[in-house]
């Protein structure tokens, strides 16, 4: 199986990041509206990027502030879309704080402390034809959540 990884260096604290991740309300503020259920004791984060691909079912598994988001797609797709290949796969989404590795694409001088995110999507079939689609349209989702956190940090400054 593959993984899908992205490490993103966020001008944020990590709890600004952390709370973009953690809950349906959170998802809405950068990605796309979500919505948040509980079935059988689990609770269920969905969202429908359009009637092409159907609603995308995300099981969170792990919540544990400050550090970690897990999900386990369980929604099914049509064949032609490209959530079609998620089923059964985990979303997770590691944080930690770090100092900056030095003064390139306008971060911090170095030393400076930001939010690194570590995002893995596991469990790809390595010659799905959607791979490599989805790991560049995960990186250009992941832009938005650092767009979104660096505003708001930079807002409040």
């Amino acid at each position: 199986m593959a993984t899908i990884h992205h490490q993103l260096w966020i001008d944020a604290p990590l709890t600004t990041v952390f709370d973009g991740l953690a809950s349906a309300e959170g998802l809405g503020r950068w990605w796309i509206p979500h919505q948040q259920t509980q079935h059988d004791g689990d609770t269920i984060l969905s969202h429908n990027p359009g009637p092409e691909h159907g609603p995308v079912a995300l099981k969170v598994l792990e919540v544990t502030p400050g550090h970690c988001v897990r999900w386990e797609v369980i929604s099914r797709h049509p064949p032609q879309s490209p959530a079609s290949a998620w089923t059964g796969t985990e979303v997770r989404f590691d944080l930690s704080r770090r100092a900056s590795p030095g003064d390139w694409r306008g971060l911090p001088h170095e030393g400076e402390p930001m939010t690194v995110l570590e995002f893995h999507h596991l469990g790809w079939d390595p010659h799905s034809e959607y791979y490599g689609f989805c790991s560049q349209a995960w990186a250009e989702t992941l832009v938005m959540l650092r767009r979104w956190a660096e505003a708001q940090t930079h807002r409040h400054r």
